[in-house]
C-alpha cells in the first residue's frame, strides 16, 4: 500500500482531542468550518503554527507541527489547492468526509514541533506539557 506523508499545524485544544483519540484521529471540524486541510510540505506547516497559532487565544498561544501518512487512494479523492506561495499547498478535504479520511490514517499523529506564543502562560495538560519540554524551538 502506498502512502503520501501530510502535515496539520494545530493547537492546544486539537492537540488535547487528537491525543483523546490515542494519536489515530483528527477531531470532527465544527459547524462554520466546511474543510479540514491537511498542508503538504513540513515547512508550510511549521510557517501556520509559528505564525498564526502562537497568535492565537483559543490555542493557549501554541503551535505544534503534527506529521502522518494517509493511504494514497485516499489521498488522490481530494483536490490540491495552492493559497498562495509555492509551498503553500493544502489537501482541501470536505469536513464531512473527514471520518473516512481518518480511517485512512496509516500511522499514529505524530507531534514533530511545537511554538511558544508571547501570551502563553501554561498548559493544565501533562502531554501538551511534555512536547512543550521535548520539542521546544
Amino acid at each position: 500500500m502506498k502512502a503520501v506523508t501530510l502535515y496539520r499545524p494545530i493547537g492546544e485544544k486539537e492537540l488535547i482531542l487528537i491525543a483523546e483519540n490515542d494519536y489515530k484521529a483528527f477531531p470532527p471540524r465544527l459547524e462554520w468550518q466546511p474543510i479540514f486541510y491537511p498542508v503538504l510540505n513540513e515547512e508550510y506547516a511549521a510557517e501556520i503554527a509559528s505564525k498564526w497559532n502562537t497568535t492565537d487565544e483559543f490555542g493557549n498561544y501554541l503551535g505544534f507541527v503534527t506529521k502522518f501518512e494517509i493511504t494514497e487512494e485516499e489521498f488522490k479523492k481530494y483536490k490540491v489547492e495552492n493559497v498562495g506561495g509555492k509551498i503553500h499547498n493544502e489537501l482541501w478535504v470536505p469536513s464531512k468526509d473527514l471520518e473516512i479520511f481518518n480511517q485512512n490514517i496509516i500511522t499514529k499523529i505524530e507531534i514533530i514541533k511545537v511554538f511558544i506564543g508571547e501570551k502563553f502562560k501554561q498548559t493544565e495538560n501533562d502531554q501538551v506539557q511534555h512536547y512543550i519540554d521535548q520539542l521546544k524551538t
